[in-house]
């Protein structure tokens, strides 16, 4: 016994040492990046359903090239369609690539492997943890989804390929999420992003060839493509909210936010800013409700409005500041967005857009119920321990 409590101790003394001096490294790594202002067309979908036959359409209009990065794709039948359309269309001469995030893919990667075996499609893992900071890059994730056709029409959002964002899980079901289309501007900077993940994932420079950056027209829509590598989102957040004048909504499946933007927030109901937060009724993974907790107990009194989504799973990352700034991207509103994942929003700038995005918005509240600070101060020994457990493990949840 005394064996094992050393073992476990000198076991979470690494895990420690490993964090922090990978996290040093991470920083070093890392500059922030913002791509100019654009102008594009962009498309909301909220319904997996109705984004992937328009994906899948997409997918087999290719002519020259199909750029896809996704967090999580599963072993099942829909990811098996996603798959063969891009074997189908690597046999029709057009260059697939394909990478997905290492720890995302953990259960699956073998199968996906094996079906892409000799198929033409170039398949390549993102984030694999490495020495000497193995812990930490463990944990460092690559969270975002992007997708670029021919360079011309560009996908990111919330959802990843597997049969509950379709709405064929039954806890889950239906799987409610925000996924943009963009045709536009825009693209260039989804498609760079990508070419530059896949240089750390494949060791190869894509960047340079000219067919990927086609010329592109302008759309309607003002907006601003900026990736985060788990450093700067957090700041970028914490601006928007300091100035806010009127109103803040967040939309997101996991709240947890790191030390400042929780101040933020804080300073913002104490000078008279309206706060809305929504957030899933069900959870989809263990503790991820509980560690809000404590921080609906401080932000309900001071006036903030926690509403609950009944309809189904919520999985949609929003950011809207006075009806006139609106974030959608792959980013939770949690600390592993802040501090750990690479992640990639769309900030859209352009009344109209805003306006539409307003209505869905509005409509995912009608289908939730108000929290109630009484429905979080349980004085159940079990929900306390899942609480203080969910704290301590905050950062990785």
């Amino acid at each position: 016994m005394k064996g094992l409590f050393i073992l476990l101790l000198l076991l979470a003394l690494w895990m420690v040492v490993d964090f922090n001096f990978g996290r040093i490294q991470h920083k070093k790594q890392h500059k922030r990046k913002s791509y100019p202002f654009r102008e594009s067309s962009i498309t909301l979908f909220t319904s997996g359903p109705e984004l992937f036959e328009d994906y899948f359409a997409q997918l087999k209009q290719a002519n020259s090239h199909i750029h896809v990065l996704f967090y999580i794709l599963k072993n099942d039948a829909i990811s098996i369609d996603f798959l063969s359309i891009l074997k189908e269309k690597a046999n029709e001469g057009v260059e697939v690539r394909l990478m997905l995030d290492w720890v995302g893919c953990l259960k699956s990667k073998r199968q996906i492997k094996k079906l892409l075996q000799n198929s033409g499609v170039e398949l390549f893992f993102s984030q694999v943890p490495t020495f000497p900071f193995f812990f930490y890059s463990s944990q460092a994730r690559n969270h975002r989804k992007i997708t670029v056709i021919d360079g011309k029409i560009g996908y990111l959002g919330g959802f990843n390929v597997g049969k509950e964002y379709i709405n064929l899980d039954k806890k889950l079901s239906p799987w409610r999420d925000y996924h943009l289309k963009i045709q536009g501007e825009g693209v260039q900077d989804l498609q760079d992003v990508f070419l530059q993940d896949w240089q750390l994932a494949a060791k190869v420079r894509l960047q340079y060839r000219d067919p990927y950056f086609p010329t592109l027209e302008k759309g309607p829509y003002r907006h601003q493509i900026i990736p985060s590598e788990g450093i700067y989102l957090e700041q970028t957040f914490s601006k928007l909210i300091r100035q806010a004048k009127k109103s803040i909504l967040i939309g997101t499946p996991y709240f947890i936010p790191g030390k400042q933007v929780f101040a933020d927030l804080q300073a913002a109901l104490k000078r008279g800013v309206k706060l809305e937060i929504l957030v899933p009724g069900t959870a989809d993974h263990p503790l991820v409700k509980e560690a809000s907790y404590p921080y609906f107990r401080t932000l309900i009194p001071l006036g903030a409005t926690v509403f609950q989504y009944q309809k189904g799973f919520y999985h949609a990352k929003i950011l809207m500041i006075d009806d006139q700034i609106c974030d959608i991207g792959t980013a939770n509103f949690d600390k592993r967005s802040f501090y750990l994942n690479q992640e990639i929003n769309c900030y859209t700038y352009d009344k109209n857009y805003i306006g539409e995005t307003l209505e869905v918005l509005r409509y995912d509240q009608s289908h939730a119920k108000q929290m109630n600070l009484k429905d979080i101060q349980s004085i159940n020994p079990w929900a306390v321990f899942k609480e203080y457990t969910a704290r301590a493990l905050s950062l990785f949840l």
